[in-house]
């Protein structure tokens, strides 16, 4: 791990003045990513900015019908929200399978969108809900925001400060993890929000999250698990690794399709 300088600001607005000043410095969010990757060396900021004692960035609150959520809350606190359950059950279900129990009780929504690793769970729900991601700059739809492999569209020292999701009629998330870090190899969210309104957001398959055109047409006409189970997705884009190839991750984006669409019904 490189040298770096360590700062601690007791506010929002103190975090993005340091971040201003500092060309080379990074936000630090839950760490279960950028301390990794300082720690081989792939990152080497000069300074960190702990966000971690900087309340306002932190907490839940029930809002138009569905939530607004702090960047900086853990995953473990988003999976226990009593509003989160009411609201987005699937929301609530998804956070409590991210990664084990020392990330879900570290890691946090702002730090995973913003890293936008490839396989992280969250950005299927953000993208599936169709949520806003507010910053300390602007607001930003979901469809606007994930650009690529770890890229967004947040501006240099830009800071995420909550996200809102809308409530849908229904939805539900299923993902087929690898069994060591738990992250997507595909994980599919689907979102019915009435009125043939649905959204379908798959995660682990590419660079970043996508939704699924075929399939959201599909259950806008009939919301059911046998109005995607034929849908053949292409393999043209799709990640191919040690863990699977393109043509198994668009099978799996079918299968996971199916499964999430039946979850939603119960």
């Amino acid at each position: 791990m490189h040298a770096f300088e360590y700062h601690r600001p007791g506010s929002a607005k103190d975090a993005i003045g340091l971040a201003s000043k500092k060309e080379e410095g990074r936000y630090l969010a839950g760490g279960q990513s950028l301390v990794q990757a300082m720690k081989l060396r792939l990152s080497s900021p000069t300074d960190l900015i702990d966000l971690g004692t900087i309340k306002e960035l932190a907490g839940i609150k029930a809002s138009g019908g569905g939530v607004e959520i702090g960047a900086m809350t853990r995953h473990a606190d988003v999976a226990a929200s009593k509003d989160v359950q009411k609201a987005i059950p699937a929301l609530a279900a998804l956070a409590g399978i991210i990664g084990d129990r020392q990330v879900r009780h570290m890691g946090t929504l702002g730090g995973s969108l913003a890293n936008n690793d490839p396989a992280a769970d969250y950005a299927a729900a953000v993208l599936g809900l169709g949520a806003t991601i507010v910053t300390n700059k602007r607001k930003i739809e979901a469809d606007k925001f994930f650009k690529g492999l770890y890229d967004t569209v947040l501006e240099a020292g830009a800071l995420i400060t909550s996200v809102s999701f809308p409530a849908p009629k229904r939805a539900a998330y299923m993902k087929f993890k690898n069994p060591a870090s738990r992250f997507a190899i595909v994980g599919v969210f689907v979102a019915d929000f009435g009125g043939g309104k649905v959204r379908v957001a798959v995660t682990g398959a590419g660079v970043c999250a996508f939704r699924q055109a075929e399939m959201e047409k599909a259950l806008a006409s009939k919301f059911a698990p046998d109005a995607v189970a034929n849908i053949k997705v292409k393999q043209d884009g799709l990640n191919n690794d040690l863990h699977a190839s393109p043509e198994y991750r668009a099978h799996l984006i079918t299968v996971m399709a199916k499964r999430a669409v039946e979850a939603a019904l119960r």
